[in-house]
Order: structure tokens, then sequence, then C-alpha cells
């Protein structure tokens, strides 16, 4: 093990950039007295979430469909009684890259019958390049922090001992999701065919990168002078 003196610093980078890509969930219900009639309306319901979604093409670049469930709704909550209806829900989630459609597409959706919306959640892909850039960014900090060190006891770096990577963090309080819901039963009498898109601002996103590191220095002069 060498006995040359080390330094330990951390080097820290934040960077602000653009969101890349936005996440939407849409929770699609349905309730009736019948089990089956439950079922099929939900199926037609999510059908057409599903075909509205389609029709924005590469605009949308991932869907899923998940957390499909019927389950009875009870006359009374506290103790076994009569099953008064059937409830069904399912959800779809998708991932929207065409920020420019983005607002009238949420309203769509949300103008749909049993069918409310909660997003978008903005974010980064997890490959961006912004998060390698702010590692980077704090590696080099922590080299010229240990050299400003380093030269304030009149020595130099010889070598590095560790880095550690702190790990990789987007800001989760940055630009939270919105919740639009439709009223059940469908539009209203008179209402336009199409809902007006909703104004929707891209929040910044917030990365910042850490990392701890170990120099090792040419031994310094520390005798008074």
């Amino acid at each position: 093990m060498s006995d040359a003196p080390t330094i330990s610093v951390r080097g820290e980078a934040v960077l602000e950039a653009e969101p890349e890509i936005a996440r939407l969930t849409v929770h699609v219900q349905s309730q009736e007295s019948d089990r089956r009639t439950a079922l099929d309306r939900l199926t037609e319901r999510n059908r057409r979430c599903l075909d509205l979604v389609e029709s924005y093409g590469e605009a949308v670049e991932k869907l899923e469909t998940g957390g499909l469930a019927i389950m009875p709704v009870l006359k009374y909550r506290r103790r076994e009684g009569d099953v008064r209806a059937y409830r069904g829900t399912v959800q779809i989630r998708l991932t929207v890259t065409d920020f420019g459609v983005l607002g009238e597409l949420v309203t769509r959706l949300a103008d749909q019958e049993r069918a409310y919306v909660d997003g978008p959640e903005w974010a980064l892909r997890r490959e961006s390049e912004v998060y390698r850039r702010a590692a980077r960014e704090a590696a080099r900090e922590a080299v010229e922090r240990a050299r400003r060190y380093a030269e304030a006891l009149g020595t130099r770096l010889t070598g590095l001992v560790e880095l550690a990577d702190e790990g990789l963090g987007r800001d989760r309080d940055a630009g939270g999701p919105v919740t639009l819901a439709a009223a059940y039963g469908g539009a209203a009498a008179g209402a336009p065919e199409e809902p007006e898109p909703i104004d929707l601002e891209p929040a910044t996103q917030i990365v910042r990168a850490a990392v701890e590191a170990r120099f090792t220095v040419a031994p310094p002069d520390l005798e008074p002078r």
C-alpha cells in the first residue's frame, strides 16, 4: 500500500434541461348492474381510447394497457349485502414525444366517457445524454477541486486512487402532474365535438451528479517559511 499522501474531494454538477418525453395515465371506468355488461362497456371505452391514441402515430412512442379489474359494488360497506353494481377499471399508459400535440391529446382523452387523465409527467429518457454530461462535469469538478487543494499546499496531483459515483437523479418535484376528469355520461348537449386543447408548458428537468474521489499528491513541504 502506497504511503503517498492523498486528497479526498467531492465533485458535483447540476444541469437544467428541457424534457424529452411526457408520460400520461388514462383511467377508464364502467359501472353497470350486470357483470358482463360492465365488462362489455369497459372493453368498448378502452378500445375507443386506444384508437384515439393510435391515431397520433409516431407522436406516441409507447402505449401499454394494464390494471384491468371487474369488482362488485355492495349495497352495504360494513357487512355482506346484495351486489348493487359491477365496476370495471382499466389503465392505459402512454409516452408522448411530440409536445406539439400533447395538449390536444390530453383534452380529447379526458373528454372520453367515464375516463380521466393523470399527467403529464415530464421526464428525460433513461439513456439521455444529459446524464452523461452531468457525470463528466462532476468528475471534472472533482479533479479541479483536488488540484486547487494541492496548489494551496504547494504540491501537485500524482495519481487517482478512487472515483466513486454517488448516483444520478432527476428532481422529482419538478413539473408535477395535473388531472383532467371527463363528466360521466359524455359531452353535454350543444357542446363542441372536440374540446379545446389545453396549454401545457414543459417543466425544466434538474439533473444532479456527484462523485467522490481520492488523489495521491507529491509530499508537500509543510515547514514554516
